[in-house]
């Protein structure tokens, strides 16, 4: 009488460690291995593109991407860096034929439509406006962990505090690298290289 008892629970016993071990294949592993850097760009965001399509996370996918986060009101940064984006693709296309998506995003949805954005960027090869409502904006800046906060400035004006680095993607639309605000043209060059052999 013991016996099938004992047998039962063992067989019970190798059941739930069978699907204990199930559970964490599925999602015990692939929490504790996933970091912050694949999260990056993930999220439920759409927003409108100056190119006439809608940016998602699946945006990202099926070839090399950059995206920063700016504003055309910007002072400094976001014209130095579109300079510096001028650049990379310059040398890109002379040297190795290629040419890096890049989604310029604004934080500053209140000033910048897509009319305004696709003039701001219409210069430089390859770049690619985007904005949406203040909601909307609000979720894709939470979706790439962006700092961006208004700055109240003489008058009723504001300008807007924000991140300066170039988030490069790969094909997956994973997070390959960022590029840090006036990094330099050969270690950006680099990183653009080997994202694109990646």
């Amino acid at each position: 009488m013991a016996r099938p008892k004992t047998f039962q629970l063992i067989l019970a016993g190798m059941a739930a460690v069978a699907v204990a071990g199930a559970l964490w294949v599925k999602v015990g592993q692939p929490m504790m291995t996933e970091t912050i850097a694949d999260k990056i760009g993930q999220g439920d965001y759409a927003l409108a593109a100056t190119d006439g399509t809608t940016f998602t996370q699946e945006t990202l996918k099926g070839a090399p991407s950059a995206v920063f986060f700016g504003f055309t009101h910007c002072p400094e940064v976001c014209p130095t860096t579109l300079g510096d984006v001028a650049t990379w693709q310059a040398i890109l296309e002379e040297e190795d034929g290629e040419q890096l998506r890049v989604f310029f995003v604004t934080v500053d949805p209140e000033r910048d439509t897509a009319e305004l954005l696709d003039d701001y960027v219409s210069w430089v090869p390859g770049v690619v406006g985007v904005t949406g409502t203040p909601a909307q904006m609000e979720e894709a800046i939470k979706a790439f962990v962006i700092y961006a906060r208004k700055v109240p400035i003489e008058g009723d004006s504001y300008t807007m505090d924000h991140s300066a680095s170039v988030l490069l993607f790969d094909r997956d639309g994973k997070l390959f690298e960022p590029i840090g605000y006036q990094e330099g043209e050969a270690r950006a060059m680099d990183k653009i290289r080997r994202l694109f052999a990646s």
